[in-house]
């Protein structure tokens, strides 16, 4: 028993375009999916983002709010009341001088991409070495190539 017998007597190439048409769809199929799953995590990185700045901005408004608590809960303590924000600000510098030297050691921690320098220079090292193939010398302008 042959092929086409088995299937119904279509040809091998009807075969063969019934699978690349079915293929095709399941290709279709899977990037139509792909892209309802890529504008679900867009959307959901959207609000992400934007809980997070929300976030940001919250925290931005409150703290000079928590900067005044702070000296004012050290006046209590019967501190005067510019001394009080003075070690309230001088807190805030030497945090911010430590987030400075952090940032700076993990700045110095960065180094070249070595593998990917090295990889571009052997290729381009091959590339150098590399000759064209030869081409025949142009014919002078007005010169026919069968007056010869």
């Amino acid at each position: 028993m042959s092929a086409a017998d088995e299937d119904g007597g279509r040809s091998l190439g009807q075969l063969v375009a019934s699978a690349t048409a079915e293929l095709s769809a399941l290709v279709h199929d899977e990037i139509a999916l792909a892209k309802a799953e890529l504008r679900q995590d867009v959307k959901r990185a959207g609000f992400g983002g934007l809980a997070i700045a929300a976030a940001g901005v919250l925290a931005l408004f409150a703290l000079p709010v928590l900067s005044f608590a702070a000296a004012y809960g050290i006046h209590n303590f019967g501190l005067g009341l510019s001394w009080s924000f003075l070690i309230v600000g001088g807190a805030f510098l030497v945090l911010a001088g430590l987030l400075g030297l952090l940032a700076v050691a993990k700045f110095k921690k960065i180094s070249k991409p070595e593998k990917s320098i090295a990889s571009a220079k052997e290729t381009a090292s091959v590339l150098h070495s590399v000759k064209p193939h030869p081409r025949p010398a142009p014919l002078p302008p007005g010169s026919r190539a069968d007056a010869g």
